[in-house]
């Protein structure tokens, strides 16, 4: 959530943003609901200044004999009193209806970040690693997890519906050793903390991430008023949710491997084959809560531990920095990694690393203090993928198949697969 402090005081920058996300102007209708909200707040102070007052008089009043003043200074105070009973309520309402104006507006953008209207305007930062020069034409995922019998789109389908898969055998082996390889090196090397976390939250837990209210189409809800974390992010960035923290504890940095669910609401006919689009995923996620002055850094850093997996599976990939009209709605900057992928001849998201500022840290009034000083701070987040596994399990499949349907196993693999080089390899 932006400040309103620095809306009022910048208002045209607030507009100039906006319109680089390609969104209207937004300025003008929040400072009205504010003015309106502030003036109603004087008034009501007034009031109740003036009530006080008044109840003071009334002693004076009967203490100096002046019984007609006292009953009108009593009459006074119970049209007050009266008057702020709904007056109270008017402001909650005011105030609510400003929170849900900011709750909507989206983050901004730095500077340096290219203007855009979608991925095609997206900055290439580097590319890793060369494709893979195949001597036989390579298959997509799916048509080799299935020819392995280890991939089942059709029983997911019966019990679930579409965006489901069943793995088994070496291929659900395959997928856990991927995140267990992945959490090893982000604990052991990287310095994120390990975290098992709840996969069902609570409204204010989507809120503080910034996917409600706007995004609630792609989350799937509970009967009981709970929601199914779209990403670990959401509990592992809520874990200082109205907390005050030591300047110099900072930085904390999270990571979990969970399960993931979204609706994919606006993604109709995309990426209908295959594991790529699922309801239910598997990621490792980072998160790092920093001070103010580090963020920025903390992004590069972040971006370089998701880097680091497809590094040492031996990958091709490349990073990019997203356009304006790309970016999510809480990052004021974002890194997607791109894995290729042979079966698709085509590079594809498998990460994506965003610094928020105090977007986040607002909307979970997470604070920090320095040493020696009493204001408080707010926080400021980052959230990436280090990394998606069922993407990272394509990933692999596609760029380590052989010729006859089998696929090697990267060798940072081997040890969480008791040594086996190679799966659905013909007998």
């Amino acid at each position: 959530m932006l400040d309103i402090k620095w809306i009022r005081e910048n208002a045209a920058a607030l507009d100039k943003a906006l319109a680089r996300r390609a969104s209207a102007p937004q300025a003008q209708a929040i400072l009205q609901l504010d003015e309106k909200r502030r003036a109603h707040v004087a008034r009501v102070q007034e009031a109740q200044e003036r009530r006080n007052a008044a109840s003071k008089e009334i002693g004076k009043a009967m203490a100096g004999g002046d019984a007609a003043l006292a009953d009108r200074l009593k009459a006074e105070v119970s049209g007050l009193k009266g008057w702020l009973s709904t007056a109270e309520d008017e402001e909650r309402s005011l105030s609510l209806a400003l929170e849900s104006a900011l709750s909507q507006l989206p983050n901004i953008p730095f500077d340096d970040v290219p203007d855009g209207a979608d991925e095609g305007d997206n900055v290439e930062l580097r590319k890793v690693g060369a494709p893979r020069v195949f001597d036989f034409t390579p298959r997509e995922h799916f048509e080799l997890g299935e020819a392995m019998g280890m991939m089942d789109f059709e029983r997911a389908g019966r019990m679930s519906g579409a965006r489901f898969t069943i793995l088994s055998g070496d291929l659900a082996r395959l997928e856990r050793a991927l995140g267990q390889f992945m959490l090893d090196l982000h604990t052991r090397e990287h310095g994120y903390r390990e975290v098992s976390v709840p996969l069902l939250v609570r409204d204010d837990a989507v809120y503080g991430t910034g996917q409600l209210p706007k995004f609630t189409e792609d989350l799937f809800h509970t009967d009981d008023g709970r929601w199914l974390i779209p990403t670990a992010e959401v509990p592992l960035t809520n874990l200082v949710r109205e907390e005050i923290l030591d300047a110099g504890t900072l930085p904390l940095r999270f990571t979990a491997l969970s399960a993931c669910f979204r609706s994919e609401a606006g993604s109709a006919g995309r990426d209908t084959r295959g594991m790529l689009r699922q309801h239910q995923f598997l990621k490792v996620e980072m998160v790092s809560i920093t001070d103010a002055d580090s963020s920025v850094e903390e992004l590069e850093r972040m971006t370089g531990c998701a880097e680091e997996v497809l590094k040492r599976l031996e990958l091709p990939f490349r990073t990019v920095v997203l356009c304006t009209g790309d970016m999510g709605f809480g990052a004021r900057r974002t890194h997607d990694i791109e894995v290729w992928l042979p079966g698709q001849n085509t590079y594809r998201e498998i990460s994506s690393c965003s610094v928020c500022g105090d977007f986040q840290a607002r909307r979970m009034n997470a604070r920090y203090r320095r040493d020696g000083e009493k204001a408080l701070q707010f926080v400021h987040t980052l959230n990436g993928s280090g990394i998606a596994v069922g993407r990272c399990l394509i990933a692999v499949l596609e760029n380590y198949q052989q010729a006859d349907g089998s696929v090697m196993i990267p060798g940072v693999l081997r040890p969480y697969m008791g040594g086996i080089e190679k799966i659905g390899a013909k007998s």
